[in-house]
């Protein structure tokens, strides 16, 4: 296992990374340790979770399996999205963001959490007004390195402006979605990264399923979340999403990889990327994103696969004076 080091923390984490939103969620408690623990044994030292996963269960979950290598492993949590019916019980205020820190804390069973993230942009809310909130929670030693979560570039930067001359902890770690047919972090959050030297650990490397090969054009699996979840359904619903996979799972088969064995692989490979969070409902489906790890995926190698799907435009419409 080659450890990477997080941004600029000198915290060295593992190139995969569990999400552990299916604990509690269509993962019961015995399954969840099953997972965590072939995990551990392939190396893995890096775990995500949130306040809003199985409302909190997930962190429960990792909380219990957490308790006995706490300090062998680096966690991380989120905050942000609504998390009961209480009308302030949602957004990125600082009296928000205190009470679910203590929350997640408690389930956690820690007294700090390592990578904190904002889960998503609040229009509601400042930036200011996060970005001391996260300070607040650093000094205090209840966090100890700030993280954003599905932001753009420029709402990224600003963050970061107001750290520097503020002389406020900076944002370490970013969490955008990333995969063969979700590639926009490609445009500007990916190379703001590498410029700051903020480590990426991105979502959906298997954009939702339909990069393991259960899905093409002309089949969809009866089971999974791209057929019964809504939000999966609207976010990769589009034709070309399933034309890409199609062309994926053929390339995969004629390589002699599994779909999902590459397709994790290929998100690692990029040069912005730290580690790519999997996810799994048995031990069984993890092995297929387990095997990424013994991909030597070249840079040659990565450019074919991307030729597989539509590049995103440039973040500037002079798209003549794009680098080849």
């Amino acid at each position: 296992m080659e450890y990477r080091i997080l941004g600029r923390t000198g915290v060295k984490v593992s190139p995969l990374c569990l999400g552990t939103m299916t604990f509690g969620d269509g993962v019961d408690e015995e399954e969840s340790a099953r997972i965590f623990h072939r995990c551990r044994d392939a190396g893995i030292n890096f775990f995500d979770c949130a306040n809003g996963y199985a409302k909190g269960r997930s962190e429960e979950i990792l909380g219990n399996l957490i308790a006995t290598c706490r300090d062998d492993v680096v966690i991380t949590s989120k905050f942000g999205f609504p998390v009961s019916e209480g009308v302030n019980n949602v957004g990125t205020s600082r009296r928000h963001m205190r009470l679910q820190i203590e929350g997640s804390l408690r389930r956690l069973q820690t007294d700090r959490i390592d990578v904190y993230f904002v889960h998503r942009f609040d229009d509601a809310t400042p930036i200011e007004e996060t970005i001391y909130g996260l300070e607040e929670l650093v000094r205090s030693g209840k966090i100890l390195y700030p993280a954003i979560s599905n932001w753009a570039a420029w709402q990224i930067s600003k963050a970061l402006g107001i750290q520097h001359y503020e002389g406020l902890a900076r944002i370490q770690c970013l969490q955008p979605m990333y995969n063969l047919v979700k590639r926009q972090a490609e445009v500007e959050i990916l190379p703001l990264a590498q410029a700051e030297q903020i480590g990426v650990i991105p979502y959906s490397p298997l954009g939702g399923g339909l990069l393991t090969g259960k899905y093409s054009t002309t089949h969809k699996a009866d089971e999974g979340r791209l057929s019964v979840n809504q939000m999966y359904i609207k976010r990769y619903g589009d034709a070309i999403n399933y034309e890409v996979a199609e062309r994926f799972t053929d390339y995969a088969n004629e390589m002699g990889y599994a779909p999902a064995t590459l397709a994790v692989s290929w998100v690692m490979s990029h040069p912005a990327v730290t580690s790519a969070i999997i996810g799994a409902r048995s031990v069984q489906q993890l092995e297929g994103s387990l095997a990424a790890l013994d991909v030597a995926m070249t840079p040659e190698w990565r450019a074919e696969i991307s030729a597989l799907s539509p590049e995103p435009p440039p973040a500037t419409d002079r798209s003549e004076e794009k680098k080849k």
